[in-house]
């Protein structure tokens, strides 16, 4: 049964340029979406299994070539563009709306994820590659003009939308909706937009039949739109909890990446806080001193009146640094503002911290480490990098020979600078890797380790402003260590047999071979 008349040649004189402009408005507004869904995809990704350049490639390859077999397929749609288009539109409205949703309760309940995302971008890609053809037949059906010209109109539209839409996810949907109900706004407008173009230009060129089917469909999908997006923060909290052992107590998507913080008795009975950042285990309160009292004390036994640190916002490594009566200031730098903010109000982490955020010595800036330092002038005694590890590539940058010359640069002549190494049990071939970059930028590192049983073994660099290798030793002058002594600090230099030493090419900004090598030894675990 024909569901959709043939249409008019030409439309009357008097609606030409009103519906000209209605239709490119349209192409503007879908090609703005198909971007946002893009991009969607992308940084659900990087919080979800890391390394953005990964995510980016495959989305953008998928999604591009599915583009091109979506306007193949348009082809032969053409005899009834106006229902086409408004099924394509109201298709895409479920599928990319619904699409972060979708990837995320494939990753939380079922550990799949590769594979997903392949089918959503290229459903997606499919659609969206049929929306110019069918605009193009519906474009020439308002009035015929040269293919040059339709062409040129059309592609201005496309491609102002697409910036739009490029703008208007990090900067209006991420931080005020968040993904999930960002992407169904977005297929609400999918939808508004199909619609609406057809049943304001061409409805005459429709049936009863498709005119009844059109408000069906239409109306069904804003109907699952509207109850999806009332149900995002159940379903949130559900995913996300499905991702971790322990339930959460505070959870935020903020503007770089997912913070989650969860509380349990331990099996030794004490309350186990856990701080993730992108699900990775950032530190459990059981025995995060073993880690920080490594990394922090080897680097102050030496002069330490100024002490600079890079990451490590929780205030747990500030902790440690202020139990120095010499300490006059320590600046801390991290890019997430959501994290410094919360290691100064939540009050577990700020009981953990011993409110070392909120002490008149210290001073807070949140801004990226790599572009901060390129602008000071000044020196530290000691500077402590406590950065996440590098798997993504917005971190491994930090971790690249020119990082390390950057930071070493502004080492007092007798500083020391300590950097987190990873795990030279679980990660060998990245913890040399790290000793490698340190040593391309003109320094000796002095490599150790200690265990953290909510790690594994965890390793550390240190090195000392002149380039020779330090000597490891204790200031005890401050106490009693939980974990550590001069002896066992001294035998923390001693590597096994079979993570001992290997030879690995340094990382740099434009080689970041620290990155792939993270990730395959890390996805052995």
């Amino acid at each position: 049964m024909t569901t959709e008349v043939a249409p008019q040649a030409v439309m009357p004189a008097r609606r030409v340029r009103l519906a000209r402009f209605g239709l490119l408005a349209t192409a503007f507004a879908v090609s703005a979406c198909g971007l946002v869904y893009e991009l969607a995809l992308i940084t659900l990704g990087a919080y979800l299994v890391g390394n953005t350049a990964k995510q980016a490639s495959i989305v953008l390859a998928v999604m591009v070539f599915a583009m091109g077999l979506g306007a193949l397929a348009a082809k032969p749609l053409r005899r009834w563009p106006a229902l086409a288009f408004a099924a394509v539109e109201l298709a895409l409205a479920l599928l990319g709306g619904f699409s972060v949703m979708l990837l995320y309760a494939a990753f939380s309940w079922t550990d799949l994820y590769s594979l997903p995302l392949v089918l959503v971008a290229a459903a997606i890609g499919l659609l969206i590659g049929a929306e110019i053809p069918l605009l193009m037949e519906l474009l020439q059906r308002i009035r015929e003009q040269a293919a040059g010209a339709a062409v040129a109109d059309l592609n201005a539209a496309d491609y102002l939308g697409g910036l739009i839409g490029g703008l208007a996810f990090p900067f209006i949907l991420l931080p005020f909706f968040g993904q999930i109900q960002g992407a169904l706004l977005v297929g609400a407008v999918n939808a508004v937009a199909g619609v609406l173009l057809v049943w304001i230009l061409f409805r005459d060129d429709l049936s009863k039949a498709a005119k009844q089917l059109l408000t069906l469909v239409a109306a069904l999908t804003a109907l699952l739109l509207v109850a999806a997006f009332t149900y995002t923060d159940r379903f949130e909290t559900a995913a996300r909890q499905a991702l971790y052992a322990a339930p959460i107590v505070y959870s935020e998507d903020s503007q770089y990446q997912q913070i989650v913080m969860t509380e349990a008795a331990s099996p030794f009975g004490e309350q186990d806080l856990r701080l993730y950042l992108n699900g990775d285990l950032q530190f459990s309160s059981v025995d995060e001193y073993r880690y920080h009292e490594a990394l922090v004390h080897p680097a102050m036994n030496g002069p330490r009146e100024h002490v600079l640190v890079l990451g490590g916002g929780d205030g747990l490594a500030v902790r440690e640094i202020l139990r120095y009566p010499e300490v006059e200031t320590v600046t801390l730098v991290d890019l997430d503002g959501a994290v410094t903010e919360l290691a100064r109000e939540f009050d577990d982490l700020v009981d953990l911290n011993r409110d070392s955020m909120n002490d008149p010595r210290v001073e807070v800036v949140n801004a990226d480490a790599f572009t901060w330092l390129r602008e000071q002038t000044g020196t530290w005694d000691s500077i402590i990098v406590d950065m996440p590890d590098p798997d993504a590539t917005e971190t491994a940058k930090l971790y690249s020979v020119e990082f390390y010359g950057l930071a070493t640069d502004h080492l007092n002549a007798t500083g020391r600078m300590v950097v987190q190494s990873g795990s030279p049990y679980f990660a060998p071939k990245t913890f040399w890797t790290i000793a490698s970059t340190l040593e391309a930028a003109g320094y000796a590192p002095t490599p150790y380790w200690v265990s953290v049983p909510s790690f594994g073994d965890w390793g550390y660099m240190l090195i000392q402003a002149g380039g020779d290798a330090p000597g490891l030793g204790l200031d005890t002058s401050i106490g009693p260590f939980q974990s550590l002594t001069p002896e066992l600090i001294e035998a923390a230099q001693v590597f096994p047999p079979d993570r001992d030493r290997m030879d690995m090419e340094p990382s740099t900004l434009m080689h970041p071979v620290i990155l792939d090598r993270v990730e395959s030894e890390w996805n052995n675990y």
